[in-house]
């Protein structure tokens, strides 16, 4: 019986660990593996060394990007993107709805 009960408190304790290291560690490296699809030229990123810069080359094959810092071109591996802080598409988006806003606010005060 003994036996049964100290096995019984492995599976119990590898449970756990599952559930809370394990499981939200996949799924946080599978959200970073979708950042790194969704990258595009343009986009705003900063490195895991903190090097904040826009992406300027996209390297599929070799897995590498190069970013410009102010105009310095780096390449670096993929993985060392830490986050997009701005994506092009965001960008284009907010300048259009700002640029429809000051529309509107003009053809108020016209009227």
């Amino acid at each position: 019986m003994g036996n049964f009960a100290g096995f019984g408190i492995m599976i119990v304790i590898f449970a756990v660990m599952y559930f809370l290291i394990i499981r939200p560690q996949k799924k946080q490296q599978q959200k970073h593996a979708e950042t790194l699809k969704q990258l595009q030229k343009g986009d705003h990123v900063v490195t895991i060394g903190r090097l904040h810069g826009v992406v300027d080359d996209i390297d599929t094959e070799n897995k590498t990007i190069t970013l410009d810092c102010d105009g310095i071109y780096l390449v670096f591996d993929m993985n060392a993107v830490a986050k997009v802080t701005e994506r092009v598409g965001e960008a284009t988006s907010n300048d259009d709805k700002s640029s429809e806003s000051k529309t509107e606010e003009k053809s108020e005060k016209e009227d």
